[in-house]
């Protein structure tokens, strides 16, 4: 079985505070983009196993995709296995979401395969005890999150824009940019006043907004420098998605976001991709 397991950027991203458990609580608006990763999964398999085409993935049990893979069998009390094949295409540490796309795609391609033992909800439930991004993309559409994650509504109020997205050279920790954010200086939640996400459109002139873009602009000033070059050629918004260092411009159609690419592409040392945002 063959997956596309697309990226996911945040158009909007407020931490409301930490918990007990060190996750913190967050409002979000994510949306899914096409940039895609391949899942390949070989059935008949006796153990769990994984490999990958990017060197930076993991290729075994810490891996996100295995998780996920491991708790459906026991969930599902079948003592097997499945081989996966991940083919990178999403940058890794950059803010997009990739690892937790992967795994929602193996427990999502396994409850198929197996004749959808599992209902939705609790393959939510699986995907969050391994990461909380994961049950975004077991959702599968526009969503605002809530809670640490798990908390989704479907959002129709978003217009599907193209999508430019830069992406620096430079790994980021989530869990480092989580422990240098300052709550008291967080800004979005004077955005997040206005904001009635299921009655409004979201206006991405007004709203686009990420409190962990200042943090992780501190360490990697190419945060900040691909917001500007993006803007200078023609973006109607830009930002940086999730911890990072992966920032999207936002332009109203293909042509206007082809013109930008070839105009930035080799210019910079990053990683440039063009998409849509898809529902």
């Amino acid at each position: 079985m063959k997956l596309f397991s697309p990226a996911k950027i945040n158009l909007f991203l407020h931490i409301t505070g930490k918990r007990p458990d060190g996750y913190h609580n967050l409002v979000s608006l994510m949306c899914c983009i096409s940039l895609y990763d391949t899942v390949s999964l070989s059935f008949g398999a006796k153990y769990t196993t994984v490999s990958c085409s990017d060197p930076e993935v993991p290729e075994d049990e810490t891996n996100l995709a295995v998780r996920a893979a491991n708790l459906f069998f026991k969930t599902v009390h079948k003592n097997e296995g499945v081989k996966i094949g991940l083919e990178k295409q999403i940058p890794v540490a950059a803010g997009l979401g990739g690892g937790s796309s992967n795994a929602a795609s193996v427990l999502l391609g396994l409850n198929r395969y197996y004749g959808r033992p599992l209902p939705q909800d609790k393959l939510i439930s699986i995907g969050l005890s391994i990461g909380a991004d994961i049950p975004f993309f077991i959702f599968g559409k526009p969503a605002t999150a809530s809670g640490i994650g798990e908390k989704l509504e479907a959002y129709e109020g978003l217009k599907l824009f193209q999508i430019l997205l830069v992406c620096p050279k430079f790994a980021v920790s989530t869990k480092e940019i989580y422990k240098n954010l300052n709550l008291e200086l967080t800004k979005c939640n004077k955005k997040l006043k206005y904001i009635v996400f299921k009655k409004k459109a979201f206006d991405i002139e007004k709203h686009l907004c990420n409190d962990l873009e200042e943090v992780t602009a501190s360490i990697c000033p190419d945060v900040n420098k691909a917001k500007e070059v993006l803007l200078s050629h023609g973006a109607i918004g830009a930002l940086m998605s999730g911890s990072g260092p992966a920032v999207f411009g936002i332009f109203p159609n293909f042509d206007k976001a082809q013109i930008a690419y070839n105009a930035i592409l080799n210019k910079y040392n990053w990683r440039l991709f063009q998409a849509e945002m898809i529902a």
